[in-house]
């Protein structure tokens, strides 16, 4: 994990970097101590492990709707995926104007210190002329380090990156101005528009803001909402006025970028999906206007290191090129895009792999939080904890009672456990004769007759301190369950970390972890039963006892003469509260703080070696200490 790549330090906290669209995602964690390890690294304090309440991967959330579609410029590369999981057709809809962006070879070095410096150098050659320039990079670190060697060329710039996203539309905006350069991590642009020339919708917004009217009013004023105050109304029109005159501006800038290529886009590094690298693309050559696209790659970058390096890096020694010497080709360009494909398709086999598991824990789920609404909707849970009663019942008779003949039953242990859990203490003990001529379905059902008769006692004397017996018994089954789900959810995440090792042994870890996870649902399920039947019949209702005001007792002579001892409390009661100074609207007195007195000439108990009435007790008159 590295820092300003996979996550960034703010307000002495440690911010998880989206790696797909580089925005922070505030208040996520990693998990398994991950975490704190970086928190540690990083010297920032580290904080308590959080417990995972809940968890559905993207794609059970996503299959959990009826109807399910989308539109994005950039799905064609990930048909398989949709076709594979969603059941999705990715269908193409032909541009409205035809897309005339050159889209050119990339350029290939042997370091990335030769690939930093070739951007560099292409950046200044085309701002020379005008051109506006956007720079996509991979990281944070890669943006200001890129930053840092314009600034040292004297290029003025715009910084887009994780820590600078609450700027990031006024940023986009204007990167189509005529001569900007806009550096950007793959944030660059969703929901705003990089027009040529300038967006004049955004700068009218910039204007009103610097005028200081209020957000919500610049909001209300750019909509179309006619049913708005007068307020709101002066507003719009006032908007309307600036965004005209800034279109006159920008128009005219929009000819001079045309004329000059249009927006370029610059590649630091091509990303493991094509996905991600036609989205940076795809910011140039809108709506027919002219742009250009090249991707800037060094053979260091993780994607070639890892993927397409061992094919490429014999042809390079072959020709002999040092570091700041381009290979342009065709071929190259295709060997790229042939790794990419590896990655995407490896990752979309693991993403694959995850939602097999998942598919286990969604019917888990379902079941869960089937009880979990069935509570929330405020149902009512009586019949519920009678038929996990019963249950409970039934198991601990076939577990105990197990022996053809009465004489081989395990008495003690059955009256052990359920008079734990549901049926009065001693009970078992006294109808021990009873059992004798019992079989074991008869047993079982003599037990809940004895329990349903107990639970009504227990009803009778909770409802009696007045406390509502059916909300009782939805708040105790729904922590029950929260609290086992929680702990069955990491251990479901400890059994998936090890199942892969059964692999080792010819066996499908898909079928173990089903195996496993089913054994490990009903064990949670028992548990759960256990819970809420011993909470509901062992709870103990105390109420609270009410305090009362109790008047001065004036009867401190007959404490003094060894009264009665509540006459006694309530007279050092009353002396106490007598001894207390009364309240005046006068001067309040501060406390005097008594000790030690010290000498003018003793040494200061500060410490400083002076004496006192040199250092701490020099503005005390002579005969003050």
């Amino acid at each position: 994990m590295k820092r300003d790549v996979d996550y960034v330090v703010q307000n002495g906290e440690v911010v998880i970097v989206d790696e797909f669209t580089g925005r922070l995602m505030v208040g996520r964690r990693y998990s398994d101590g991950l975490h704190q390890a970086i928190e540690a690294k990083e010297h920032v304090k580290v904080e308590r492990e959080s417990k995972t309440l809940a968890t559905i991967t993207f794609q059970n959330y996503f299959r959990m709707y009826k109807k399910l579609s989308g539109m994005t410029g950039t799905a064609k590369t990930e048909e398989t995926e949709f076709q594979g999981i969603y059941n999705l057709d990715v269908v193409q809809v032909p541009t409205n104007k035809p897309m005339i962006r050159q889209d050119m070879n990339d350029v290939i070095y042997r370091s990335k210190k030769g690939k930093y410096k070739a951007v560099v150098e292409e950046i200044i050659k085309r701002h020379e002329t005008g051109q506006p320039i956007l720079v996509g990079t991979v990281s944070v670190e890669v943006s200001e380090l890129l930053s840092h060697m314009l600034d040292m060329r004297g290029i003025q710039h715009e910084v887009l990156n994780a820590k600078q996203h609450a700027r990031e539309a006024s940023i986009v905006a204007q990167a189509g101005h005529y001569g900007a350069v806009t550096i950007a991590t793959n944030m660059a642009g969703r929901g705003t528009d990089i027009l040529l020339g300038g967006n004049p919708d955004f700068l009218a917004r910039r204007t009103m803001r610097q005028e200081e009217i209020p957000e919500e009013i610049i909001e209300a004023a750019t909509g179309f909402n006619e049913n708005v105050s007068e307020e709101v109304l002066e507003a719009r029109k006032h908007y309307q006025e600036l965004k005209a005159e800034y279109k006159k501006t920008t128009d005219v800038e929009h000819d001079k970028v045309v004329a000059v290529g249009g927006l370029h886009i610059i590649g630091t590094e091509r990303h493991e999906s094509r996905r991600i690298d036609n989205q940076l693309r795809g910011r140039a050559g809108r709506q027919g206007d002219p742009g250009s696209s090249q991707f800037f790659i060094a053979l260091e970058d993780d994607l070639m290191r890892l993927f397409g390096g061992e094919r490429i890096q014999p042809l390079i020694e072959r020709l002999g090129m040092d570091e700041d010497t381009p290979l342009e080709a065709g071929m190259l360009t295709k060997q790229i895009e042939n790794a990419q494909k590896r990655v995407e398709s490896r990752n979309y086999e693991i993403r694959k792999h995850v939602l097999q598991y998942d598919d286990v824990m969604n019917q888990q789920r379902g079941v869960i939080y089937g009880q979990r609404h069935q509570v929330l909707r405020g149902e009512d849970m009586q019949g519920v904890v009678a038929t996990m009663r019963d249950a409970l019942i039934d198991e601990a008779c076939t577990r105990f009672l197990a022996g053809e003949k009465n004489s081989e039953w395990d008495l003690n242990g059955l009256k052990d456990y359920l008079e734990r859990l549901c049926v009065p203490h001693g009970y078992i003990d006294a109808n021990k004769d009873a059992f004798a001529g019992f079989r074991k379905e008869d047993a079982a059902e003599f037990l809940k007759k004895a329990s349903a008769r107990f639970y009504e006692e227990r009803e009778q004397e909770i409802t009696g301190l007045g406390i509502d017996m059916r909300k009782l018994e939805r708040n105790v089954l729904l922590r029950a369950v929260d609290m086992r789900w929680m702990d069955h959810i990491d251990a479901m995440d400890q059994l998936r970390d090890g199942i892969g090792l059964r692999a080792y042994a010819q066996r499908d870890p898909v079928n173990e972890y089903k195996l496993e996870s089913y054994d490990m649902f009903e064990e949670m399920v028992h548990l759960i039963r256990e819970d809420t039947v011993r909470y509901l019949y062992q709870i103990r209702i105390e109420k609270a006892p009410e305090r009362q005001a109790t008047a001065r007792v004036t009867a401190t002579n007959q404490a003094a003469e060894g009264g009665a001892p509540v006459q006694r409390q309530a007279a050092r009661i009353n002396a106490r509260l007598n001894s207390r100074p009364t309240v005046n609207n006068g001067p309040v007195q501060q406390p005097v703080k008594v000790g030690k007195k010290v000498g003018r000439n003793d040494p200061c108990p500060c410490g400083s070696g002076k004496k006192y009435k040199n250092c701490c007790g020099r503005n005390l008159g002579a005969g003050e200490s």
